[in-house]
């Protein structure tokens, strides 16, 4: 009896020993020490994009984070990024899912927050057929148009009342219009007075801002049903209100084709509702559709905007004169952008290109997360791993970039690099199969409301402040804004 005792102890001792040998092999990337229970919390700060581009200064492209419970993978560099995002895309493919998220059941529903799978495909795929395929991107270019005009128009009123611009507002309230003409051919906010679109402009940050805020729930999965921050519970009351807003947009369709009285419209809801006569869609995961593009498509955007309008007008007698100047070449003094024109005005493109740069929309890009244990450049990413992708830290790397601090669009005069997600040292949109399917919606709003808040004004910051002293520090969510507002007064050019 001793013997078969002492026979199983050292069998079990064998398996402890082999089990353990099997972690020691795992090759963890570096990181700094985590303390007891919270980690590498405390590192994190109300700037986490600035604090991990920090952090990976010293422990290098691969870092490893211990966020409470959530081990937490830093990618700073092109190298791993490529390899996470193309080569080992599917692997890396999963979305952990903040508790934020889960206010009004939104990742259940959500294409940017679905795994991959028939459900996200299907959404995928309506994206792609219906709102983001070059055919309807051209039929739909007159509409960008107008939006454009009515920006023009809105900072010519503003201007002959004496009044300043608020360049991320007014940007908003385009991109807004756009989307939801694209959408629902209808105005969601006035361009003149801009009350709707300042409050739909707060809800969006706020969606932004509480998904973005570092959460003790998603470090302490114990404290979901307590809400400790009250994160979840304010993103429902956001969410709610989207959500509220594009039903009863729905709802009212739906009722003029009952009497008879709809149009016959050919625009994105006219199509997702035949899809859903069909069961191809469903009604929630169609409103949660029109949340994530209103969500996306409309901050990202002007935020870019604005961070742009910002750089420029501190540099008026460099890039501001050049970008002027090749506007008057090509197009003409006081004329608005076209789409036509986007491909001649190379140094308007290089604007972009540095902001994006610079001023990525999504700092750290959305997270991903690993299912299994997965391999990366030699290390081991273990299992439920949350995976960061720093564009922040990359587009600010010396090792990359010359003077990476200094707004200089001339970089990219010679250069190949763009933002699809094909050159890993550029990557604003992320890369692989769920980069950002609004990518080619924001590469022609982009140039076109640029280009003509350049062409068709003159600027000046408001209050006189020297255009070297003008404020540059963001705010930190999902999206990168600037803390505060950029508020410029505009005089129309003399043609």
């Amino acid at each position: 009896m001793e013997i078969f005792i002492i026979s199983l102890l050292c069998l079990l001792l064998a398996f402890l020993l082999q089990k353990n040998r099997g972690k020691a092999v795992q090759k963890l990337p570096p990181g700094p020490y985590p303390l007891p229970i919270v980690g590498n919390i405390y590192q994190l700060g109300k700037h986490p994009h600035k604090s991990l581009t920090n952090l990976c200064r010293v422990y290098g492209p691969i870092m490893c984070l211990k966020l409470g419970r959530q081990t937490t993978i830093v990618i700073s560099s092109p190298s791993p990024a490529r390899q996470l995002l193309q080569k080992q895309d599917l692997a890396f493919s999963t979305r952990p899912l903040p508790d934020a998220i889960r206010a009004c059941n939104h990742f259940e529903f959500s294409v940017v927050w679905l795994p991959v799978g028939s459900p996200w495909r299907s959404l995928r795929k309506i994206l792609s057929s219906y709102i983001f395929t070059t055919n309807k991107l051209d039929a739909n270019q007159h509409l960008r148009i107008n939006k454009v005009q009515e920006l023009v128009k809105y900072c010519d009123k503003c201007s002959r009342s004496g009044e300043a611009v608020d360049i991320g507002r007014a940007a908003f309230q385009t991109s807004l219009n756009l989307l939801s003409n694209t959408i629902f051919s209808k105005d969601m906010a006035d361009p003149y007075h801009g009350t709707d679109a300042k409050e739909l402009k707060d809800v969006v940050w706020k969606i932004m801002l509480e998904a973005g805020t570092p959460n003790l729930v998603d470090y302490f999965p114990i404290l979901r049903f307590i809400d400790p921050q009250g994160i979840k519970r304010r993103m429902s009351g956001h969410f709610g209100k989207l959500l509220k807003i594009c039903d009863g947009l729905v709802n009212e369709r739906l009722e003029l084709k009952r009497l008879g009285n709809s149009d016959n419209n050919e625009d994105v809801l006219e199509q997702l509702l035949k899809l859903l006569q069909t069961n191809e869609i469903d009604k929630p995961h169609t409103n949660h559709l029109f949340v994530d593009l209103f969500a996306a498509g409309t901050d990202t955007t002007s935020s870019t905007v604005e961070w742009a309008m910002a750089e420029v007008l501190k540099k008026p007698e460099t890039v501001l004169a050049k970008a002027k100047a090749e506007l008057n070449q090509v197009i003409g003094k006081g004329k608005i952008v076209e789409e036509a024109d986007i491909s001649k005005l190379k140094y308007l493109s290089c604007i972009i290109k540095e902001t994006a740069r610079l001023h990525p929309p999504a700092p750290l890009l959305l997270p991903r997360q690993v299912e299994e244990d997965v391999e990366l450049c030699g290390y081991t990413i273990p299992k439920n791993s949350q995976v960061l992708v720093n564009a922040y830290a990359i587009g600010r790397d010396p090792m990359l970039w010359e003077n990476p601090l200094l707004f200089k669009p001339e970089r990219f005069m010679k250069s190949e690099v763009d933002v699809y997600g094909h050159d890993f040292e550029l990557i604003p949109f992320g890369a692989g199969r769920r980069k950002c399917p609004g990518l080619p919606l924001a590469m022609r709003m982009l140039p076109i409301m640029l280009g003509s808040l350049i062409n068709c004004f003159e600027w000046k910051t408001e209050g006189g402040i020297a255009p070297e002293e003008l404020d540059m520090e963001d705010k930190f969510g999902i999206t990168l804004a600037k803390l505060h507002p950029l508020r410029a007064v505009a005089t129309p050019v003399v043609i």
